[in-house]
């Protein structure tokens, strides 16, 4: 049973134009060739790269954070109280007002203090700005390095000039070391992102980022089985042109340094609507969905290919609604804050204040720390 899915999954004519097998995919007279094999090695680099990650954020990002004074409040802790701890973890972090009321007399605290006790516990989940600022570091860290890898592999080649010559001998098309290597830290570094999502900052776009990592996986690994080797390296060139930028922005709006991350977002905006909604539908989608035609019939892995493209694009056009909303409201004036960014809430709520009356003076009271302008994150 086993051995049949097993030829059934590794038939060619999924893979593999008509009239190819993978015989004509050995390695032969010094040629080397793309295998499925090739793939296993990406699980232990992505354990590899979860370690470095650790000791990055621990050496080099958390001294990076203190040299750009990127400060955290303390932030006040809900006191223990079984009953609303139980609630919390099992029914609902954000209880209705019914709920509030019966755990007031369940806990012998009053509406108000419940409620208090609820924001704070909230706080308490919601990542630390250093947390925020270390993760960052990490992304911008790989996307630069991974960028200027990736363009000294591609930038000389035929096809990054003529699209047409990204299938000139396909599949029979051999590979080079750089590419390779290309291909195997890509592929590790996305497995690292989707190893360390849940305890990753997590934000309202949270399932959206899921698919792009799954989706992203899936066309890296089928890409490298179809020996759909050079419009995968444009494709991950492309995509990594833009992420840097974003990386850097939200660094500097964690340290504070609010112009420049203001600076760096609009250079972002622009970057990623040009290599997003322009190049890749309109030149490397069309190389990929027209090019091929003109060589070979459509086959499964032809459709399978350009669908998760066409995954990918809608997730582009998603993320590039919420920069293009953030880039109006940064024009006209209006506070810019991360659309999907959950906010940190007050100590106390302006009812709450109008309540307590009686000329004394009060006002909400920082818990944790302050939303910066231009928080803005997209993980393509």
């Amino acid at each position: 049973m086993l051995q049949t899915l097993y030829d059934y999954f590794w038939w060619e004519r999924l893979w593999l134009p008509v009239n190819l097998t993978w015989a004509d995919l050995e390695d032969r007279d010094g040629r080397v060739y793309a295998k499925a094999s090739d793939l296993y090695i990406t699980l232990p680099l992505a354990l590899l790269f979860l370690i470095i990650r650790y000791f990055f954020e621990l050496y080099v990002a958390t001294p990076l954070a203190a040299l750009l004074n990127v400060k955290e409040k303390t932030r006040l802790r809900a006191p223990l109280n079984p009953t609303l701890e139980h609630f919390y973890l099992t029914s609902g972090k954000q209880p209705k007002q019914a709920e509030v009321e019966l755990l007031s007399r369940q806990s012998g605290l009053s509406g108000r203090q419940v409620e208090r006790w609820f924001r704070r516990r909230r706080n308490q989940d919601r990542p630390s700005l250093l947390k925020k600022f270390r993760e960052a570091s990490w992304r911008f860290t790989f996307y630069l390095i991974a960028f200027i890898a990736g363009m000294a592999v591609i930038v000389d080649k035929p096809w990054f000039y003529d699209m047409r010559k990204v299938w000139e001998g396909y599949p029979i098309q051999s590979m080079i070391p750089s590419q390779y290597w290309y291909y195997m830290i890509e592929l590790s570094f996305y497995w690292s992102l989707l190893f360390s999502i849940a305890s990753d900052v997590k934000r309202k776009d949270f399932k959206e980022q899921i698919i792009h990592h799954v989706a992203t996986i899936i066309l890296i690994s089928f890409s490298w089985f179809a020996s759909y080797v050079r419009a995968g390296t444009l494709i991950m060139a492309l995509h990594d042109s833009s992420d840097y930028l974003l990386e850097s922005a939200k660094m500097f709006n964690y340290a504070g340094w609010k112009n420049t991350c203001n600076n760096i977002f609009i250079v972002f905006a622009i970057v990623f609507i040009i290599t997003r909604l322009v190049i890749l539908p309109f030149w490397i989608l069309h190389c990929t969905l027209v090019y091929p035609l003109e060589l070979y019939p459509a086959f499964f892995g032809y459709y399978f290919f350009n669908f998760m493209m066409g995954v990918l694009q809608l997730l582009h056009i998603f993320w590039a609604y919420l920069i293009l909303r953030m880039a109006h409201k940064f024009i006209t004036g209006k506070l810019v804050e991360d659309e999907r960014s959950d906010r940190e809430e007050t100590e106390s709520s302006e009812g709450e204040e109008a309540a307590a009356g009686g000329g004394a003076k009060s006002r909400p009271l920082a818990n944790g720390h302050p939303i910066l302008n231009n928080n803005h994150r997209k993980n393509d």
